[in-house]
């Protein structure tokens, strides 16, 4: 589901540059530009699968266990950050037609490669964006959907199609009202769990003693329940887990079916430390907050 949602948003946004930019320049009858706007479209989509390799590279490199938890934790509060700002900012004036035909006409006087660079960079930064945000993604539910990622791309190039070359009228605003708001829940579960990342840097690292606690069993919890069993009672609500160490795992632990949903979407952790509920509520309240300021 987040891979669709992500993929969805960023290609759709995209699709809606390249849309509006190939417009214009065909109206003018500037074929010399046009093939630069394709060139920069394929030079961005292998800039931008370069970049998330770059990035795997860098976080895969780091070999010391409690420094990656600790790079994994902040990386996710900075793509929440990130997150956040794209949603409410940049999303709000991407559809603006004037504002990409202005960039447009000023790359067209200026010669040269202006179009490309400015479809390049315009492209390059909607898969730097995707890249991250699909990495913090897959670190919180610790898999990826091929299907979501496809379906969603494909979707966007579809509305994007029919928006741009076709002219059809879509309600673009209630499109990215609904999505906005499944970003919010999604970024705020991103802060949660860069806190429980934080948690495993400090026991890990053996920083326990300078928060006055000498065993992880001493962190305070909110609710730690649901833990997997060794032996069930034939319980609808556990499940064979061939893998674990405890051999029947519930629904709801953040390792069960239904859990692992929760966690990949929302942040939910089925043993939670107080500073990870905490923020996890002050920013849902302050994205929702901010989505009702620029939706209604």
């Amino acid at each position: 589901m987040n891979e669709f949602i992500i993929t969805f948003r960023e290609c759709l946004e995209a699709c809606l540059i390249v849309g509006i930019i190939y417009t214009l320049l065909e109206k003018n009858n500037l074929k010399r530009e046009i093939k630069q706007l394709w060139l920069a479209v394929i030079a961005a989509v292998f800039a931008s699968i370069g970049v998330a390799f770059a990035i795997n590279v860098i976080k895969t490199s780091i070999g010391n266990a409690s420094a990656q938890s600790l790079f994994e934790g902040v990386s996710m509060y900075i793509t929440a950050i990130l997150l956040w700002y794209v949603i409410f900012w940049l999303s709000k004036h991407v559809s603006q037609r004037t504002v990409m035909e202005e960039k447009t006409q000023k790359a067209v006087k200026n010669a040269g490669w202006g179009i490309f660079l400015v479809v390049f960079f315009a492209i390059l930064r909607e898969g730097f964006e995707t890249a991250l945000f699909l990495m913090g993604s897959f670190n919180m539910s610790g898999s990826f959907s091929y299907l979501g990622f496809f379906v969603g791309m494909t979707i966007a190039i579809l509305i994007g199609y029919m928006i741009v070359i076709q002219g059809r009228r879509i309600n673009l605003k209630s499109f990215f009202r609904t999505t906005t708001f499944m970003l919010v829940i999604f970024a705020s579960g991103m802060v949660a769990y860069g806190t429980h990342e934080v948690e495993e840097f400090v026991v890990k690292g053996n920083h326990l003693e300078k928060f006055g606690i000498k065993e992880k069993d001493q962190i305070p919890r909110v609710w730690d329940i649901l833990k997997p069993k060794q032996e069930t009672d034939e319980s609808f609500f556990y499940s064979y887990n061939i893998n674990g160490k405890d051999k029947y795992t519930h629904l709801f632990h953040d390792k069960g079916r239904i859990g692992v949903f929760l966690k990949g979407f929302f942040g939910y952790n089925s043993n939670p430390n107080y500073p990870e509920v905490i923020l996890w509520l002050i920013s849902l309240f302050f994205g929702v907050r901010m989505w009702k300021r620029f939706y209604f």
